[in-house]
């Protein structure tokens, strides 16, 4: 993503989380958390402490807007900070310095896999960290489990707009 992309990106996804995704909750427990998208797609040859400033800043702008002071800043620093280790184990070989992390680019089932670790372990570490006890484990499992799917159909459906391009 070239710079003003990759800044339009930002600030589109943080605007569409906090005035709208921050709202939708199906069953009291589905949020998609669609602003971790921008973390996913980042170029592969991205410095690993370039990503985790963004990922700072992605939750930090996040957790601004809606008053959830340091959870999404958090979670997301942890999503950058174990991204690319999950990237690589997708693609199994060395990647080239464009490569941009997408369905076009890994095939659907790669791409599905490197999704699924990924937005798993953001929504566990979110979670876990706002409810900070396992005393209520099942709404919390249920909340894992509907946040990672939520997010997972928003994902491709963002794929799916962009292949049509």
């Amino acid at each position: 993503m070239q710079a003003f992309s990759r800044i339009g990106w930002f600030v589109g996804l943080v605007l569409l989380q906090v005035l709208v995704l921050n709202h939708i909750h199906v069953g009291e427990y589905a949020t998609p958390f669609l602003y971790i998208y921008f973390l996913l797609v980042l170029n592969a040859d991205t410095a690993r402490l370039q990503v985790i400033l963004w990922g700072f800043s992605l939750g930090l702008a996040v957790d601004i807007f809606s008053n959830t002071p340091g959870l999404n800043a958090s979670a997301a620093t942890f999503l950058a900070f174990v991204r690319n280790p999950l990237l690589r184990s997708q693609t199994g070989r060395d990647v080239a310095e464009d490569f941009r992390p997408s369905v076009r680019t890994m095939g659907m089932a790669p791409f599905f896999r490197y999704a699924l670790m990924t937005v798993f372990l953001y929504v566990l570490f979110l979670q876990l960290a706002d409810a900070f006890s396992f005393s209520r484990w099942m709404p919390l499992f249920w909340k894992v489990v509907t946040n990672t799917a939520a997010t997972l159909v928003g994902i491709y459906g963002i794929e799916i707009i962009r292949r049509k391009r």
